[in-house]
């Protein structure tokens, strides 16, 4: 990959609600090849109104690195690997960063579509 443009790469933020279906999401996304990396952080609590009702719980934050080309396909997987009828899926393109670390990025990245999402 040949000095690719640094607007291409994202990170994709995801929350769930236990250690398995984190798990299971992030091995998803890296066995189909649309995430290079995907970090697991536990210990996260959040807030949030839902359904008229203020809600609070225990979730594991996802640290997805991906590709605009493939984020598609990401959230495809996600909606289809989630428990959550609502996920969070959240994408922030990277502004900088390592050039090594995203040239590894695109290139353990494989999208099936040339969509930008």
């Amino acid at each position: 990959m040949a000095n690719p443009s640094i607007q291409q790469y994202l990170v994709i933020l995801n929350t769930c609600p236990d250690k398995e279906s984190a798990t299971q999401v992030a091995n998803a996304l890296i066995h189909q090849h649309l995430a290079a990396c995907v970090n697991i952080m536990p210990g996260l609590t959040s807030i949030y109104p839902w359904q008229g009702k203020i809600e609070s719980g225990e979730e594991f934050l996802l640290i997805i690195k991906s590709t605009r080309a493939a984020y598609p396909q990401v959230e495809a997987v996600i909606r289809e690997t989630h428990p959550y009828e609502l996920p969070e899926v959240v994408a922030v393109p990277i502004v900088a960063g390592l050039q090594g670390y995203l040239s590894w990025i695109g290139e353990n990245v494989v999208a099936t579509t040339d969509t930008n999402g």
